[in-house]
């Protein structure tokens, strides 16, 4: 077995898309994680973790706007009507794709099962994986704000990391050590920021060690330290290519599933106006495999279970191997053992690539005997290896490798209204208030700005997907801070029963600090 080992880093996170009403479109976004991703994750972790000739490893980043989802109980009761639907479109599946549709019927019944048995319960599961070093758990911003669109007012920054560490250790126990900064992104100066909000590491993409000073000596085979304090894990280009791309890698193979052939487009829509569906739209029924890369949606064969299978078990060896060997070559010419970060979005495993958790389960089944070791982060820190302190560079993940996809001609308006809005609330909570009335007031108005900051309306925007649904919700969180401002700036009185549904609605956080916006020397 060559020295050096393999750190797979997951990044789980939704927006807060919790909404009053049922069957919503971004609800279907909660309900089919869900069912195609976390609860698969958990199920091959632990299935993993409970045999012996295993040792499965794996980061996982938890943000605490999917946490606030996880926890919501009025929410989470209509995860079973919601598959109970989806099982009873099966039914209506064309002849040619029975074997399909009996595949994904099996596969909706054993997330009931699983839902079921230990009451929807995800985030116990993810603790106790924790407990037994399975997992290293790690945060995100409060609401995936992106920071180096709001260092302009450093209390924000601050803001969208307390509130973050609160919710975590709230609702798992302990406080994080790790974050997953929103889309990888860095710029001068926010180690300090995560190490006063008690951060320890984090991940950046191969350019931001890469381009750090001085160049880190073992590149991104190593993690580097900040002279804040603050480690951090660059990716690794090789390790992630064959896993994320659709087009170069494993998730494109014609035997796969098909993620844009959806049964929502292809049923009648009385049957869908039936089941209670008003508007068209993904079900997360699909069908139909891949095929090839230059079929049209209507040349798409019925999707094969079993073809599939293979495949994996097939793309999991060819990835280790890979792994194997870049870990000999490294290990020839490195001082250290070598480490390879491989960070993806958890999604991509179960949602966009519909065998992604089948795929980790044979990695962690075939890596002992392809000489393979899994880690976390945290325990790479803990074997106490001297780092080389560097100043890390600005960067991102995304398109191009840094902010452009979060500031361009489509999104770029929001940027002045967060700083308007993130002004505001410091001024006034640099004032301070005068009424418990008011100090109610002023924590709605954190969560409104927080929630308006997501990255991913932002993205959304530039993306050009779902756009006015982007927009209502920057708008709508907005509006609702500036009406909480007046009011307690100007006294307005706001209509009955206004705040309390405000609470309702977004409700999360109960340990949100104002104070995380006062002005420090």
């Amino acid at each position: 077995m060559p020295p050096g080992e393999l750190a797979l880093v997951l990044h789980a996170h939704l927006p807060y898309v919790r909404s009053s009403e049922p069957g919503t479109l971004e609800e279907d976004w909660y309900f089919q994680a869900l069912q195609e991703c976390y609860l698969p994750l958990l199920a091959v972790l632990e299935a993993a973790a409970a045999d012996p000739a295993q040792s499965p490893r794996l980061t996982l980043g938890l943000s605490p706007t999917l946490l606030s989802l996880l926890s919501d109980q009025a929410l989470n009761q209509r995860f079973v009507p919601w598959l109970e639907v989806r099982l009873a479109l099966l039914v209506h599946a064309p002849a040619e794709q029975h074997q399909a549709a009996a595949a994904q019927a099996a596969q909706l019944h054993g997330t009931l099962a699983q839902w079921r048995q230990l009451d929807g319960n995800l985030i116990g599961r993810f603790r106790r994986l924790q407990q037994q070093g399975v997992l290293d758990l790690i945060t995100c911003c409060a609401t995936h704000g992106y920071l180096p669109l709001l260092r302009h007012t450093p209390e924000a920054v601050r803001a969208q990391l307390l509130t973050a560490v609160r919710e975590h250790e709230r609702l798992l126990g302990e406080r994080p050590l790790g974050i997953w900064l929103p889309e990888c992104a860095y710029y001068e100066g926010l180690d300090q920021q995560l190490l006063a909000s008690g951060l320890r590491y984090s991940i950046l993409d191969g350019h931001g060690l890469l381009h750090a000073l001085p160049r880190p000596r073992y590149g991104v085979y190593a993690p580097i330290c900040s002279s804040g304090g603050v480690a951090f894990f660059g990716r690794d280009s090789t390790s992630t290519l064959p896993v994320w791309s659709a087009r170069d890698g494993y998730p494109g193979h014609g035997s796969y599933r098909e993620f844009h052939r959806d049964l929502g487009w292809d049923l009648p829509q009385e049957l869908l106006d039936e089941a209670g569906i008003s508007s068209r739209r993904p079900l997360g029924l699909k069908l139909h495999r891949v095929t090839s890369q230059a079929a049209s949606l209507d040349q798409k064969q019925p999707y094969e279970p079993a073809m599939a299978l293979a495949s994996v078990v097939a793309d999991a060896q060819h990835y280790l191997q890979g792994r194997s060997a870049e870990l000999q070559n490294l290990s020839a010419v490195m001082e250290r053992p070598p480490l390879l970060v491989a960070p993806f979005d958890a999604e991509l495993f179960g949602h966009w690539w519909y065998e992604g958790p089948s795929f980790l389960a044979e990695l962690f089944r075939q890596g002992p005997a392809q000489g393979v070791r899994f880690t976390h982060l945290r325990a790479v820190l803990a074997d106490d290896q001297p780092l080389q302190v560097c100043r890390p560079s600005p960067s991102s993940w995304g398109q191009g490798g840094y902010h452009d996809y979060w500031l361009n001609d489509t999104n770029a308006w929001v940027v002045i209204e967060w700083q308007r809005a993130s002004a505001a609330m410091v001024r006034r909570v640099n004032r301070g208030v005068g009424s418990a009335a008011q100090r109610e007031l002023l924590t709605q108005a954190g969560r409104e700005l927080l929630l308006a900051q997501s990255s991913d309306w932002s993205f959304i925007l530039r993306a050009g997907t779902t756009t006015d649904l982007a927009k209502e919700r920057i708008e709508r969180h907005l509006d609702r801070f500036w009406r909480l401002m007046d009011a307690i700036n100007n006294g307005t009185p706001l209509p009955d029963g206004w705040l309390q549904a405000m609470q309702r609605d977004d409700g999360l956080f109960p340990l949100l600090n104002a104070a995380d916006w006062v002005t420090r020397p």
